[in-house]
């Protein structure tokens, strides 16, 4: 489907790859393959797994286009936060194969799926933006408030704590951590077993459970074209 997403179906499971250089930056171009591929399942009627590369789910924003200008910075924030808002509504299950880091954004792609696995090793897990200078934005921040455990939420967001990923499953990043080279069957065990589930019910809960969490995502993204313009 893309080079920058790649698109493999079998058995009512999509898989998508994210590979975008060295640590998978999240650019305008990646968001608009992500949307594309998640159309394309859809029409699918596919459960859907997201994963990287070995040793990387993403390291965040593409740092070029967040420093080139406030118009650039805030299209990609926006687009990226609509994203998560999609995946959060999603009609059909969406599974993260996390195999390493997952940093910012790439975070932010944890706590937008439904059911999450990592892999032990010496990776980091979090949301970094007051480390490296920047001021969390408010949809981060609501996606942040509602995933996460409350004893993590402000060692995250405030302090900018990053997590070894057992700490990150304690933290609520992850719902499973394995060996790497589990990794790929832990996850589409998981798909196989969210197939079972009826998938109308499953849509109109999710959407109940988290009409709250989507509100808040809404008047936060228009915030955040606000303040960070």
């Amino acid at each position: 489907m893309s080079e920058l997403i790649s698109y493999h179906l079998e058995d009512g499971i999509a898989t998508l790859t994210l590979s975008n250089g060295k640590v998978n930056a999240i650019s305008p171009d990646v968001i608009a393959a992500f949307n594309a591929a998640l159309d394309q399942a859809v029409a699918d009627r596919a459960v859907v797994i997201i994963t990287g590369q070995p040793g990387i789910l993403s390291g965040g924003y593409d740092l070029k286009v967040m420093t080139a200008g406030p118009k650039e910075a805030v299209s990609l924030v926006t687009a990226g936060s609509t994203l998560a808002r999609r995946l959060l509504s999603h009609p059909y299950p969406v599974v993260v194969a996390c195999p390493g880091h997952a940093v910012a954004k790439g975070a932010f792609l944890l706590l937008s799926a439904d059911y999450r696995i990592g892999v032990e090793g010496p990776f980091s897990i979090g949301l970094n933006e007051v480390q490296i200078g920047m001021t969390m934005h408010h949809a981060g921040i609501e996606l942040a408030r509602d995933r996460l455990r409350k004893s993590a939420f402000h060692r995250s967001v405030i302090n900018g704590e990053m997590f070894d990923p057992q700490g990150a499953l304690e933290a609520g990043f992850l719902d499973k951590v394995v060996a790497i080279e589990e990794l790929q069957g832990a996850a589409l065990a998981a798909a196989r077993q969210l197939k079972k589930i009826n998938m109308t019910a499953h849509k109109n809960t999710k959407l109940k459970v988290r009409k709250g969490l989507l509100d808040a995502l809404d008047s936060a993204i228009v915030q955040d074209q606000a303040h960070l313009g």
